[in-house]
C-alpha cells in the first residue's frame, strides 16, 4: 500500500518485504487490539472476508486495523470505504501518509505512527522521514509546500477552532488545487478519528510494520 508521483507500486514493495502473500485463510491476530475481543476469520461476513483476503494478498499480512474493525462489520465497511476514497483522492500518496504520521504524532497514536510510518518510508522512498515527522514535523526534511500542508493539518488537529480561511489560502498559495485543499482537511479529520479509535481500543501494530521500508533507497 513509492514515490510521490505514483509511478511505483508500494503494495508490491510491502508484499516483498513482508515475505510474499500469505495463505488462503488469513488469520486475524487475537492481540490486534487489547480492549475488545477480535473476531475469528471464519465468523466474518463474506464481504469482510473478501476484503481481508485482498489486503492479505497485496500486503503479505493482515493489518491489525482490519482485525479490530472487523468486530463491528457495519463500521468496518464505512471506515474502509472512506479510507479507499481518500487513497484515491487528489493528494499524492506520499503526502497523504505524511499528514497521517504528523497528525498521529501529535495524537500519540502508537498504531498509526508505526503502520503509517512504514507507508511514509515506502511511498516517500525515505527511511528517515517518518521518524522526523513523529518527533517534530517542523524540523523534518520536507519541501516548503509540504510544510505548509503539515502546518494546516496539525493546526486542524490541535486547534480546530483557530483554523480560518487564511489557512486554506496558505495551501492554495503553496500550489494546492481546490480538491487537494479539501483532501488535506479530509485526511486530517479522518485520521484524527482513526487515532482516537486506535487508542481507545488499544490497537497494536503488526510486527511487519516495524521493519517495512527501513532499507529503501532515497
Amino acid at each position: 500500500m513509492t514515490d510521490p508521483d505514483r509511478d511505483g507500486d508500494a503494495e508490491t514493495d510491502a508484499n516483498v518485504e513482508a515475505g510474499g502473500a500469505i495463505g488462503p485463510d488469513p488469520t486475524l491476530e487475537p492481540d490486534a487490539m487489547r480492549n475488545f475481543p477480535v473476531p475469528g476469520y471464519d465468523d466474518l461476513p463474506a464481504d469482510l472476508r473478501e476484503r481481508v483476503d485482498a489486503e492479505a494478498e497485496r500486503a503479505g499480512f493482515v493489518p491489525n486495523v482490519f482485525a479490530a474493525f472487523a468486530s463491528r462489520p457495519d463500521q468496518f465497511r464505512a471506515f474502509f470505504d472512506y479510507y479507499d476514497a481518500l487513497e484515491d483522492g487528489a493528494l499524492d500518496r506520499a503526502e497523504l501518509e505524511m499528514i497521517v504520521v504528523a497528525v498521529s504524532g501529535r495524537n500519540h497514536c502508537y498504531y498509526c505512527n508505526v503502520a503509517h510510518g512504514a507507508l511514509v518510508r515506502l511511498y516517500a522512498r525515505d527511511p528517515h522521514l517518518a521518524d522526523q515527522l513523529v518527533a517534530n514535523y517542523r524540523t523534518a526534511d520536507v519541501s516548503e509546500r509540504r510544510r505548509v500542508m503539515l502546518d494546516v493539518a496539525v493546526k486542524l488537529t490541535e486547534e480546530p477552532d483557530a483554523v480560518t480561511a487564511a489557512d486554506l489560502d496558505r495551501l492554495r498559495e503553496a500550489g494546492f488545487s481546490e480538491d487537494e485543499v479539501w483532501d488535506v482537511g479530509a485526511v486530517t479529520a479522518f485520521f484524527n478519528l482513526s487515532n482516537r479509535m486506535a487508542t481507545f481500543a488499544d490497537m497494536r501494530p503488526n510486527d511487519e510494520f516495524h521493519a517495512l521500508g527501513r532499507d529503501v533507497e532515497e
